[in-house]
């Protein structure tokens, strides 16, 4: 248990801002191709699952304090 603690520590410490980033530069992608009218499937999809990484990290982080 003190490993799957430790592992999800880090884990969150140091991919969450990447995760971040990524939301970020797709989000900013996204809005520029809908205002352009432009194919925005491709970022939606990235935009969603680095969604889903940064709210799964720091729901399993909280969920073990």
């Amino acid at each position: 248990m003190i490993f799957i603690l430790q592992f999800l520590t880090i884990y969150g410490f140091y991919l969450l801002p990447v995760y971040c980033i990524i939301f970020c530069l797709n989000l900013v992608s996204l809005l520029k191709k809908i205002k352009e009218e432009d194919y925005t499937t491709k970022n939606t999809i990235w935009l969603t699952v680095s969604f889903i990484l940064i709210i799964m990290t720091i729901a399993s982080l909280a969920a073990l304090d």
